[in-house]
Order: C-alpha cells, then sequence, then structure tokens
C-alpha cells in the first residue's frame, strides 16, 4: 500500500497511479451531494442546461453534514453509503468526475465508468464524520439549498484521509483486502 498527497482538480496522471488499498491525503476544493442532488444534477444534464460546478477533475463526496457548531465551517461530514448514487455516477464519471467519496460497494455498471474514464471510487471512514470535519476548512452551500443537508456544497479539504476502494484498473480492496496474497504488490 503506497501514499498519496493528492490536489484537486484530480488528474488522469494521478489517477492512474492509485491502487485500490493506497492511502490518499486530498486537499483543495470538492463536492458534496447524495440522491436527491444527484437527480437534480442528471435533470439539469437531461435540459442541456449547466450544473453549479465543473466536473472536469471533480470530486463528489456523498454527504448530508450536520450543522455547523459555533466557530466551524461544517459540522459531523461522515460519508454516506454510496450505492443510492450508482444510478448517477457513470453518466457524471463521463463527463470529468473523478472520484466520489462515500462507504460501501459500488455496482459493476460504476466500477465499469472508472476504467473507461480513469476514475476512482474513495472511501472515508464511516462513523468517523466528527474527526473527518476537522480537515475541512470551508464549507458554502453552492446548489439546491432547499435540500437543507443534501443541498451541494463547495467544501475546502486539507489532507483529507481517505482510502482507494475502487482504481481505474478495476482493483478493489473489498475484493482484494490482503493485496500482497491477491499479486496486487
Amino acid at each position: 500500500m503506497a501514499e498519496y498527497n493528492l490536489q484537486t482538480p484530480l488528474t488522469d496522471e494521478a489517477l492512474t497511479k492509485l491502487k485500490a488499498g493506497d492511502v490518499v491525503k486530498l486537499t483543495g476544493t470538492i463536492h458534496t451531494a447524495r440522491d436527491a442532488a444527484h437527480k437534480r444534477l442528471i435533470d439539469l444534464l437531461d435540459k442541456g442546461e449547466p450544473l453549479p460546478f465543473d466536473l472536469k477533475g471533480s470530486v463528489i463526496y456523498y454527504v448530508g453534514p450536520s450543522p455547523a457548531p459555533p466557530g466551524r465551517p461544517i459540522g459531523s461530514a461522515g460519508p454516506t453509503t454510496s450505492y443510492r448514487m450508482d444510478t448517477y455516477a457513470p453518466r457524471l464519471h463521463s463527463l470529468g468526475c473523478k472520484a466520489s467519496v462515500g462507504k460501501g460497494k459500488r455496482s459493476d455498471a460504476v466500477k465499469q465508468a472508472l476504467k473507461d474514464h480513469t476514475a476512482v471510487y474513495f472511501g472515508a471512514t464511516g462513523g468517523a464524520g466528527a474527526l473527518l470535519s476537522k480537515c475541512i476548512t470551508a464549507a458554502k452551500v453552492i446548489a439546491f439549498d432547499e435540500l437543507g443537508p443534501e443541498a451541494i456544497r463547495e467544501l475546502t479539504v486539507v489532507d483529507f484521509p481517505l482510502l482507494v476502494i475502487n482504481d481505474s484498473h478495476g482493483g478493489e480492496l473489498y475484493v482484494h483486502p490482503d493485496r500482497k496474497a491477491a499479486g496486487l504488490e
């Protein structure tokens, strides 16, 4: 397992180095979106309307954060289960989204999209939302404010700790948790 420090926006060059099981500390701008926000993004695309953020090189974090306590930009920000976004993710990857962050397994269609479009799926530690929020230095709602916690937010993250679950080569940590025994190292 290797460790990498990556900066957004993500590039094909940076992502092709990653293998399932690698640790990444991510710094830069990422966006939040859950089920309802994903549906609205797809609706905008279907209507030919612009999205609230540029998908090229983007990272989408599947999170519905709690309200920010005094003096903090965001409350607890732990990942939600990713499969609920599997219907939408392949299209977003085809348009330039380079990574998603969540927890749990992804569908075969998402795994194929990661290979086809040089993208990755990162896992964030479930149950550690308060700790993860300490890596978020700024947060602002940029779209769909009426969705409350599910609104799209632009986050600034510093050394946000992630684990590569699915890489752009078809590797999956959940299938081969022991990389050396699986011949991945």
